[in-house]
């Protein structure tokens, strides 16, 4: 049995996290579910029935984690001879943008794209702001630093910068000079090119 048994679904946020194993270089198996067809049992995994899920085999337990982020910063603590935890000086920017994205960030792209309009006077209220407002404060940091922490690629890069190639991919996320170099110099990294790979070919597998 592998260390960890990771559950995802093709065409999903499992995508954001199996970068984050292939980075962390995990021992890892998968399942693979559908939408239509996950099991009644994993529900006693993650009872919101969501992916991704995480089931790390350590000393006869199994421990579980869900939520992109907290699969992604739990690799990295797992894994830290890699080198993808932040430094003493990178860790206020490193939780700062993790947490941004995994909030304040997905809040606004989800909300823009089901069309829900905040009234000017509740901005403060929503959390968010708006999707504007989100966009404009991390693209004030992206323009002075080229990755989540400063100069230095760490795991939090793949969950905030997930958030980045899939917003252009699918332009839920305005393109801008800033944000396409920094998706660019992500999809550069051979482990995002080869969790990509695996999940391009379930989709297309899927899609058949």
């Amino acid at each position: 049995m592998a260390e960890f048994t990771f559950y995802t679904v093709a065409m999903s946020r499992g995508q954001i996290s199996r970068w984050a194993l292939h980075e962390a270089g995990a021992d890892y198996d998968h399942v693979v579910m559908d939408w239509d067809t996950r099991p009644q049992e994993f529900r006693d995994i993650n009872p919101m029935n969501k992916v991704p899920a995480l089931v790390h085999h350590l000393g006869g337990k199994d421990l579980v984690v869900t939520e992109a982020a907290a699969i992604n910063h739990y690799l990295a603590e797992t894994h830290p001879d890699v080198g993808l935890l932040p430094e003493a000086e990178e860790m206020a920017p490193y939780f700062r943008w993790l947490f941004f994205a995994a909030g304040p960030l997905e809040q606004a792209v989800v909300g823009k794209a089901m069309g829900w309009e905040v009234p000017a006077d509740k901005t403060g209220m929503a959390g968010f702001g708006s999707l504007e407002l989100a966009l404009g404060a991390i693209e004030r940091w992206l323009k002075a630093n080229d990755f989540v922490a400063g100069n230095r690629f760490t795991m939090a890069d793949t969950y905030v910068g997930s958030q980045f190639i899939w917003g252009l991919r699918f332009g839920s996320i305005p393109e801008t000079p800033t944000f396409r170099a920094y998706v660019d110099r992500l999809t550069a990294r051979p482990a995002y090119a080869a969790a990509n790979a695996i999940d391009a070919r379930l989709i297309e597998a899927a899609q058949a």
